[in-house]
């Protein structure tokens, strides 16, 4: 074993882990791969090429060292503003083996948030795609302080590719502990300010072999493809760390996904298990009427980042007879924690506690009895240690006990599984009872005219609070009074009488985060002011 390795115990369940001193990451996830024989594998597929095991850790050690030969010091943060590519790979792994923290960065920000990201974790460097140049470059002009390095990943004279050739390919894994700051991931900012999350050494190896094996059973022959890109944490999971944990392969897409790209790639590169969020699976099954890929070498789907739809899973298992494990994951967290199984899937349900994991449901300090909504809390091994520079935040998340306070709103059931009813503050109180949009929202994507739909809460003329509906339609179909009329007895037949919604617009698009979380308090807002049109309704009508 490799004197900064890691070793595991698949004999029991959850599997134990056991750090060896000095513990650094990068060492199990892209050295060992060549001890193991595994040099001439491929690593990573992207549209720049194949990258094999052997590359791969040669670049990383080359990065690493280009890093460093910039007057780097330990402990110093890289932000990475670069699409999905290989030098994705050799940028994070290389910072961790050199002692530095990289800190991926949403590719889809605008110019004053790269600023306030740069000053908020007074970063050392920054390395950028040079796509994204033009957000980029007036961020670090207006920073104050800026980095002292910044460069773009190629395409100029000084850029990450010239250092790299003049690099060293040789580089001795920096002394760390699994317990030590490693990288930082700044939340979607969905309610305000992101905020930098401080993940650990131990991290990554948690949540791939208590996820990744433990769950999703990969192994090294799987291809992974993830839709969900490298700069939030679902994506950086799936795409990343996974595939050289199992010893695989990454397949990357550089562009946004879409129906039509996902399906060429899997077309293309036959990957065995594919990644994506209910959006996108809402939109293929749409392109799916249109359209025949070949999807045959896909053995498993997953999905995260908002509840699946009952629905959604139905009609996909009709059309591909493919199975979607729904789970619940966080920034914070890093990875899924909650998790529906190949052989336990429970429709509408984020499923069972992973392996390594504990959850519980919180009312007033107290755990909830079974099926009492409350506050989802979790406990694991891959939970951050902190939000930088944010005390104040940390002590409201990271509680006593290190329980992680999620700010989603749950109930258990008597069988031990969990039930998503929204973000703790988008629950909706109505007639003096509890209601959870997202129950709302699954009966409304029934409908077969319904492609997305986001619930919120909205004052009606008494000042009483009543769900208000915001409609995706599928294309070709128009919205009218008569089809809120009927959207809203198809509620009213399914549900209990107060859940229907009183008012229904129908939207061309509903606002989202980067990562395809619904901002539902944008929409409150948007309600508050009766200010919709905003949304460029393509057609509205509201009944109370």
């Amino acid at each position: 074993m490799h004197p900064q390795s890691v070793t595991v115990d698949r004999s029991r369940s959850p599997a134990r882990l056991t750090f060896a001193p000095g513990f650094n990451v990068a060492v199990p996830f892209v050295d060992r791969h060549l001890a193991e024989g595994r040099g001439a594998k491929v690593a990573i597929r992207a549209a720049e090429g194949e990258v094999t095991y052997a590359e791969l850790a040669e670049r990383v050690n080359r990065c690493g060292n280009a890093l460093a030969g910039m007057g780097l010091r330990r402990g110093d943060r890289v932000l990475l503003v670069v699409k999905d590519c290989p030098e994705f790979f050799y940028l994070f792994w290389g910072a961790i083996k050199a002692g530095l923290v990289p800190v991926p960065l949403n590719t889809l920000l605008r110019t004053e948030d790269y600023r306030w990201i740069v000053e908020d974790s007074q970063c050392a460097a920054l390395v950028f795609s040079p796509e994204l140049a033009g957000e980029v470059r007036p961020a670090l002009a207006a920073a104050r302080p800026g980095p002292a390095v910044a460069l773009p990943v190629d395409g100029e004279e000084r850029c990450l590719r010239a250092e790299m050739e003049r690099a060293s390919p040789a580089l001795e894994a920096a002394p760390a502990a699994a317990t030590a700051p490693c990288f930082w991931l700044y939340s979607s900012g969905s309610t305000g300010r992101p905020k930098g999350t401080v993940h650990r050494h131990r991290d990554l190896v948690a949540t791939s072999e208590h996820y990744g094996v433990g769950v999703l059973g990969m192994r090294e022959e799987d291809v992974f493809f993830s839709a969900a890109k490298l700069f939030f944490a679902y994506g950086l999971g799936n795409g990343l760390s996974f595939p050289l944990w199992a010893g695989g392969t990454a397949v990357l897409l550089g562009p946004k996904p879409t129906p039509r790209n996902t399906f060429e790639v899997v077309e293309r590169l036959r990957p065995t298990l594919f990644f994506g969020v209910p959006t996108l699976y809402a939109a293929q099954l749409q392109a799916l009427e249109k359209l025949t890929p070949d999807l045959s070498s896909v053995r498993l789907c997953a999905s995260a980042g908002e509840a699946l739809p009952a629905d959604i899973l139905r009609r996909w298992k009709e059309r591909t007879g493919l199975t979607i494990l729904d789970g619940i994951g966080s920034t914070e967290a890093l990875h899924v924690f909650i998790s529906n199984r190949a052989d336990d899937v429970r429709p509408g349900a984020s499923g069972r506690v992973v392996p390594g994991y504990e959850a519980r449901v919180v009312v007033d300090g107290q755990e909830a009895p079974a099926d009492e909504p409350g506050r989802l809390q979790v406990r694991g091994p891959s939970t951050a240690a902190y939000y930088w520079n944010n005390p104040r935040k940390t002590a409201a998340t990271m509680l006593p006990g290190e329980w992680l306070d999620t700010g989603d709103s749950y109930v258990r059931d008597a069988e031990g599984y969990f039930h998503y009813c929204g973000r703790a503050d988008d629950m909706l109180k109505v007639g003096g009872i509890w209601c959870s949009p997202i129950e709302i929202e699954s009966t409304l994507i029934s409908h077969p005219q319904v492609l997305e739909v986001a619930v919120v809460g909205s004052p009606d003329a008494s000042g009483l609070e009543k769900p208000e509906a915001y409609v995706v339609l599928r294309d070709g179909v128009a919205g009218s009074e008569a089809l809120a009329t009927e959207l809203m007895l198809h509620c009213k037949s399914r549900l209990a009488p107060y859940k229907f919604p009183r008012l229904v617009h129908f939207v061309l698009e509903l606002p989202k985060t980067a990562t395809g979380k619904i901002q539902r308090f944008r929409l409150r807002q948007l309600a508050a002011q009766t200010l919709a049109p905003a949304l460029a309704p393509a057609a509205e009508t509201s009944t109370r």
